[in-house]
């Protein structure tokens, strides 16, 4: 079987999943989401360097380079459009849409009742202002970003106005979250399916625990309460594989702080020596299998369902 990887460029990890799906006995072939061209009517498909992805059982979805809104808007909607045409995509095109937004993750955490630390969002300097002088202590993140790039911890007041003067000018909006004291030290749980393959506690000099930013990676096994929450919090934005942070106050409190549904793992990897990439290739091969067996059958697909 030929399986697309879709990727804003080369690397680490599109290179580990291309090993691993050969070792499943599959070809993969790294695409650009730029290649797709989306056809209706008449001529319909879905074509990216020659290949026609609805022909594909299988798509696997990685990061998506930066571009306009609209640019953005087109390349998740060609995800939707494939998984109607019957196409498996991992991670699902709902699932980026709900874990690359910092605020819609955040809403649904609490919905599905997880503990996460107060959040505010806004768009004006004023409430932007209003939440800090309440908050007292918070942690500026932009609503779409990872590796810990263009966090602000701010905690005086002429620096919060600063900050948000900075957004302000270029159109941003306000992620503010509370900072949880949590010692240096936060917990990357690397969810695939119905179970946590592996997890790492992150350690850091600071406040900011990404291993991208220096922190150091060592491998932990979760107790019950964490494992169960980071189980939960994959499942609330319907993950086929995530990494979760989770992280502890100084009174033994857990918080899901984020959701990755595009997650690097190479520090995880190295901390744990467990194959990740394997792992996702495998779980993901499943769901082709199964829509095949469903349709001989005469059953509905079992995931992806138009």
């Amino acid at each position: 079987m030929r399986i697309p990887i879709l990727s804003a460029r080369s690397g680490w990890h599109v290179d580990e999943l291309k090993l691993a799906f050969a070792e499943h006995g599959h070809a993969a072939i790294e695409l650009r989401y730029e290649q797709i061209v989306g056809r209706y009517g008449e001529h319909r498909g879905m074509m990216a360097g020659g290949i026609a992805l609805e022909e594909c059982p299988l798509v696997v979805a990685r990061i998506i380079p930066d571009g306009t809104l609209e640019q953005l808007i087109v390349r998740v909607d060609l995800l939707h459009a494939l998984e109607e045409r019957g196409v498996t995509v991992v991670n699902s095109a709902k699932t980026i849409e709900r874990t690359v937004n910092k605020a819609r993750t955040t809403a649904l955490l609490e919905a599905a009742g997880l503990p996460t630390p107060e959040t505010v969002v806004c768009e004006t300097i004023d409430d932007a202002m209003e939440a800090f002088r309440r908050l007292g202590d918070v942690i500026l993140k932009p609503l779409f970003g990872s590796m810990g790039l263009g966090m602000l911890r701010l905690r005086e007041e002429e620096m919060a106005w600063r900050a948000f003067r900075t957004v302000d000018r270029i159109g941003g909006v306000f992620y503010l979250q509370k900072t949880i004291d949590h010692g240096g030290s936060d917990v990357r749980a690397f969810v695939i399916g119905d179970c946590v393959l592996a997890a790492i506690e992150r350690r850091a000099d600071g406040w900011c625990t990404s291993v991208a930013r220096g922190a150091k990676p060592i491998a932990i096994r979760l107790d019950p309460q964490r494992e169960h929450l980071a189980l939960a919090a994959a499942k609330a934005v319907d993950a086929d594989y995530a990494g979760v942070d989770l992280i502890d106050d100084r009174n033994g409190t857990s918080y899901v702080i984020e959701v990755n549904g595009i997650p690097g793992w190479r520090g995880l990897q190295e901390a744990t020596g467990i194959d990740v990439a394997h792992a996702i290739a495998a779980h993901a091969l499943e769901f082709p299998s199964r829509d095949l067996q469903r349709a001989q059958t005469g059953a509905g697909p079992s995931k992806s369902a138009p």
